[in-house]
C-alpha cells in the first residue's frame, strides 16, 4: 500500500493591514536558528488584535521574528524601546525578561507582502504603546506554545531526539 505525501491545500487570511490595538499573547523561545549571517537565538513575539477573523471567529494574531539581542541596533531592543515609549536604563539592558511582555497591550502597525508563490502574510513594522484611554485587551481563545503538550517539534513523535532529520 502506497502513502503519499502531498502539500495541503489551505485557505489562509492574513491580519488586515493597519494600526491596530493588540494585547501580547505569547513568547516563544525558538532556540538556535541557521540564518544567511550565521546561527543566532531566536525568538517570536505574537500579539492578538481586537479585530475578528470572520471565518475562524476568532482574534487575528500577528507574529514577528528576532534575534534574541538588545544590542545597539538589534531590532527587538528598537521595537521593544518603541512599545514601552522609553530607551532602556543600563540596569535593564543586563537582562530583560520578555515573559514581563505576555499581557501587555500595544498598538502594532500592520502590513502585507507577497511571497514569490502568491501568499499574502501579514508582518508588523511598528510597535508603539496603547492610547491610555483605550480599552485593555485580554488574550482569547489562544495557547500558548508552550502549553501545547500534544505537538512534537522536532522530534519523530516516539521522543528520540539522537537524529535531528528523523527519517
Amino acid at each position: 500500500m502506497s502513502i503519499i505525501a502531498s502539500k495541503p491545500e489551505t485557505q489562509y487570511t492574513p491580519c488586515p493591514e493597519g494600526l491596530h490595538q493588540a494585547v501580547c499573547c505569547d513568547v516563544i523561545d525558538l532556540g538556535i536558528v541557521a540564518g544567511t549571517w550565521g546561527d543566532k537565538h531566536k525568538v517570536r513575539l505574537v500579539w492578538q488584535i481586537d479585530e475578528m477573523n470572520q471565518e475562524t471567529s476568532r482574534p487575528f494574531d500577528v507574529r514577528k521574528q528576532y534575534t534574541l539581542s538588545l544590542h545597539d541596533r538589534a531590532t527587538l531592543r528598537k521595537d521593544l524601546e518603541s512599545w514601552r515609549g522609553r530607551k532602556f536604563t543600563a540596569d535593564e539592558l543586563k537582562g530583560f525578561d520578555l515573559e514581563k511582555l505576555l499581557g501587555v497591550n500595544c498598538q502594532v502597525q500592520v502590513v502585507q507582502d507577497i511571497s514569490e508563490e502568491g501568499t499574502t502574510w501579514a508582518n508588523v513594522q511598528a510597535i508603539v504603546p496603547a492610547p491610555r484611554s483605550a480599552v485593555k485587551l485580554v488574550p482569547r481563545e489562544y495557547v500558548r506554545m508552550q502549553d501545547r503538550h500534544d505537538i512534537a517539534i522536532g522530534t519523530g513523535g516516539d521522543g528520540d531526539t539522537d537524529d535531528p532529520i528523523p527519517f
